[in-house]
């Protein structure tokens, strides 16, 4: 594992709903990736936080939320895919948790996580094996 290297994407956001408004630039949440960061680096892993204004995502719900902060992990084929993909349902609506559960399956358990919809084959049970 040693050398691996994650960038973790933060997209730029529009709150629609007032009610989902984080600020993933406080103090609060720098504090949470330096932590984590740390917590990743005594395994031999580098993780690097970014922040892409090019793209925006509307935020009208928790899932919104997930979707504009995302993982990518080069050595183990993950380009940018968003925390809910990896996490899939939130249990508390937490989203230090999330991040937290989201980037640590990257880090330790990158086969565990689907492909996206473009690149799954889907069986159809016909015999094939695939």
């Amino acid at each position: 594992m040693s050398g691996k290297k994650m960038v973790l994407t933060l997209y730029r956001q529009n709150h629609v709903r007032q009610n989902w408004r984080v600020d993933l630039t406080g103090c609060e949440y720098e504090l949470f990736f330096i932590e984590l960061a740390d917590i990743l680096r005594q395994f031999g892993i580098e993780l690097e936080l970014a922040a892409n204004d090019e793209v925006t995502i509307d935020i009208n719900s928790y899932a919104d939320l997930l979707n504009a902060i995302r993982i990518s992990s080069p050595s183990d084929g993950l380009a940018n895919i968003c925390i809910g993909h990896v996490i899939g349902k939130s249990p508390r609506l937490d989203l230090m948790e999330d991040i937290k559960r989201g980037v640590t399956r990257v880090a330790f358990a990158p086969e565990t996580i689907p492909p996206e919809d473009h690149n799954r084959r889907v069986c159809h049970n016909c015999g094939c094996g695939c």
